[in-house]
């Protein structure tokens, strides 16, 4: 059975490809090739986006479905293997724990 569920997708991407897969049973959900650049895509699960970057060309998809939300070609910055890092991006421990401060946050104001 395919998911569409943020948390049950696991991402990989090679030559220019993204595969959204079911991290349960390995079953491909969707895959997006980039229509520019080549190579090793970078990517970060940003919330609810997914950033990837081919050869200096940036996309934003939708992790459920990979339809592309925005692109940017970045002109003038270059090509290569980017890095990519976010506030949102990361470990879902993390993500958790500033719910929590936030949660704190918005007691204390209102109490």
């Amino acid at each position: 059975m395919v998911t569409n569920k943020l948390n049950d997708l696991v991402f990989v991407g090679f030559n220019k490809n993204i595969l959204a897969l079911d991290r349960y049973t390995g079953e491909l959900s969707w895959s997006w090739k980039s229509p520019k650049g080549s190579g090793y895509p970078a990517l970060i699960i940003d919330e609810d986006r997914l950033i990837v970057s081919v050869s200096g060309y940036m996309y934003c998809l939708e992790p459920t479905t990979g339809a592309v939300v925005w692109e940017n070609e970045l002109k003038g910055f270059g090509t290569g293997v980017s890095s990519l890092a976010s506030v949102r991006g990361g470990s879902s421990s993390g993500h958790a724990a500033q719910q929590q401060v936030d949660a704190a946050a918005a007691a204390a104001a209102a109490g």
